[in-house]
């Protein structure tokens, strides 16, 4: 019998568990994973906790045989502008302290959820029902997160709050269906904005490459006038000084040149003056109009 009695000292401690051990009742030691050995009841006891294990915790509704079904005396809270909301909270939490988790508090889930939901119902106390149901809505999941641990350091339980999610965020059922009109219209107002942005981005850059072109044609043509008349300026200077040094030849030259510009394009007759002047050389035959011969009726029959 004292073999057996001193036999169940031995425990395990498994991966990502730690184990306590009490020395008639006070705190002596923390274990690791692995096979330890304390000495038997009632001298010594242990606690074995599981660190890793992710915990949850349901806020205004129970999950039972795979339906949720909503718990109304958690779930129905007031919003800040004085609406009712249904609400449903998802928690996910670690024990980080076990010390903590199993001395600080009797019982420390009891606690989380009493915390979430002062957490919850402080969230949605200071926004609008809309607000929390629309763009809102992570804004408040973070608000809860916090709070909750806030309250959760305070009161010691040895808990860490990995996520706190809001799965439902609905009006009574009796306005549902126009509380999600609203909702509905609150998103395609923001499908047109993003919508609008985009069609921007687009017509925005075009327009920007459009006015740089033009900018750099007008440019080039600035280029192109100014060229051209340093050269004009040129010419006439050239043609100046040469005028200058022969004026009668100068003005014969231009005349010429102006009279072969001119002429480049007309048909030119040359005429002898013995041929009795320039009247054989008119085409009337074209410049007379054409000859219209009218047609009688025929006999009626």
């Amino acid at each position: 019998m004292v073999g057996l009695w001193l036999l169940s000292g031995f425990y395990m401690v498994g991966p990502g568990e730690q184990g306590l051990v009490l020395t008639f009742g006070r705190l002596t030691g923390v274990r690791e994973s692995g096979l330890h050995y304390r000495l038997p009841a009632p001298i010594q006891s242990q606690f074995v906790v599981d660190m890793a294990r992710v915990r949850t915790a349901e806020i205004g509704y129970r999950t039972e045989a795979g339906s949720q079904n909503v718990v109304l005396e958690e779930a129905q809270m007031l919003t800040g502008d004085e609406n009712m909301v249904v609400v449903q909270l998802f928690i996910q939490y670690l024990v980080h302290d076990p010390v903590a988790y199993l001395f600080h508090v009797r019982d420390a889930e009891a606690v989380l959820k009493a915390s979430a939901e002062i957490a919850l119902r402080s969230a949605v106390g200071q926004n609008t029902i809309d607000f929390t149901m629309t763009e809102g809505r992570v804004q408040a999941q973070d608000q809860v997160k916090t709070r909750l641990q806030e309250l959760l350091d305070q009161y010691q339980t040895g808990l860490l709050v990995t996520e706190a999610r809001l799965l439902a965020v609905d009006p009574p059922s009796d306005v549902r269906d126009a509380f999600h009109d609203v909702v509905r219209a609150f998103e395609d107002r923001e499908r047109l904005v993003k919508e609008a942005e985009g069609y921007a981005e687009q017509v925005v850059p075009a327009a920007r490459g459009q006015a740089a072109k033009m900018v750099l044609e007008a440019e080039a043509y600035r280029e192109q006038r100014l060229i051209r008349a340093e050269g004009d300026a040129a010419r006439f200077l050239a043609l100046l000084a040469e005028y200058l040094k022969a004026p009668e030849v100068m003005r014969e030259r231009l005349y010429l040149e102006s009279i072969e510009r001119i002429l480049s394009g007309a048909d030119i007759f040359v005429l002898d003056t013995g041929s009795g002047g320039v009247l054989p050389f008119l085409p009337l035959t074209d410049l007379a109009p054409p000859v219209i011969v009218p047609t009688e009726p025929a006999p009626a029959p």
